[in-house]
């Protein structure tokens, strides 16, 4: 890595991943924000859509395509899910690419077409596609061009999960994860249902036996079982901006207990910054605005089952902060570049 400062571009600047990801790498020292898009906010200053960076030094909102790519190193896209795919493979092949939407996940293309009900119109990217799990997929993340950042659900779940299923403590077949995440997880865009009146002071369960993260969970947890997986999956609106927990109720195998699991986590995120295990139940406030996951174990009532807690911030380890976290692992960062804020308690 050389001493000079990366250019950065931010696809899809006007959302709030992306408007996380200018948040995160304002304060990064090793990178230059060169590009902003938001194709229907051209023309505009950053700082009139998003006052709160009004005292930046940040380019113009510009289209995709008036972006001068020669002198840019790498883009971070936080364009919507089924619209990414078609920017991504219009950019040129010197980029690095880190992409927040769900385009290049999903390792298979059918699978891809059946979740989102689009073709994967850029099957040779799509294969090229490395899953952007910063803390499994490092050395891979390291030679990559194209990185797919996990959606925010699979983050948390399969964080916790990975390196339980790989050391044999629970059963893959039995887990039920029970999962709870801020209104900016839907976006910007205008949505009836996420109109204050429709989610304040209440609590509400969505995408129920069909959320569109689940095969990608499954998709992980597979490759660490070594057979195809099914789990129960529910999402639940909560009426605050960011924030993310899920509770996963599983079977331990060979009488493990959570001891053993919290054992089993701490051993392999040991050299890890950004992830802790805890002994107290963890909670949303407790990540808010950083990028660690909090991760804890119970014994149940129930002999030989467990109840794991897994929570981030949605906007940022679930999204913007890992797609810099990845970023710094492609360019030989340090990891902790540009994400040393402590979590914002209260």
């Amino acid at each position: 890595m050389t001493d000079k400062r990366l250019k950065i571009g931010v696809i899809g600047a006007s959302g709030y991943t992306g408007a996380d990801a200018v948040r995160l790498l304002a304060g990064h020292p090793h990178v230059e924000i060169a590009a902003l898009t938001a194709n229907a906010q051209a023309g505009k200053p950053y700082g009139a859509l998003y006052p709160q960076f009004a005292g930046l030094d940040l380019p113009p909102l510009v289209k995709v395509e008036a972006v001068d790519w020669q002198d840019i190193d790498a883009v971070i896209c936080g364009l919507p899910h089924s619209t990414a795919q078609d920017v991504i493979a219009s950019l040129p092949e010197h980029l690095k690419i880190i992409d927040m939407s769900a385009d290049f996940r999903l390792r298979d293309a059918s699978v891809y077409a059946d979740t989102y009900g689009r073709s994967h119109d850029a099957p040779d990217l799509l294969a090229e596609a490395v899953y952007g799990l910063s803390e499994h997929y490092r050395a891979a993340i390291a030679e990559a061009r194209l990185v797919a950042c996990p959606g925010c659900y699979p983050t948390a779940a399969l964080t916790l999960l990975l390196p339980l299923v790989a050391a044999g403590l629970i059963d893959a077949d039995d887990l039920i994860i029970d999962a709870k995440s801020g209104v900016t997880g839907a976006g910007r865009s205008l949505k009836e249902q996420n109109l204050f009146a429709e989610v304040a002071e209440g609590l509400h369960p969505y995408g129920v036996a069909a959320h569109r993260h689940a095969p990608e969970i499954e998709q992980e947890i597979a490759l660490k079982a070594g057979a195809p997986v099914t789990v129960s999956f529910t999402p639940h609106l909560v009426p605050m901006n960011r924030g993310e927990l899920l509770s996963v109720y599983a079977r331990t195998r060979n009488g493990a207990k959570a001891a053993d699991l919290k054992k089993a986590l701490s051993s392999f995120y040991a050299d890890n910054a950004f992830i802790r295990i805890v002994d107290d139940v963890p909670g949303t406030r407790h990540v808010r605005g950083s990028n660690f996951c909090l991760l804890a174990a119970f014994d149940d009532r129930i002999e030989g089952r467990v109840i794991l807690f897994s929570t981030l911030d949605n906007l940022v380890k679930g999204s913007s902060g890992q797609a810099i976290q990845n970023l710094n692992i492609m360019f030989g960062l340090d990891e902790n570049c540009g994400l040393r804020q402590q979590p914002l308690f209260p």
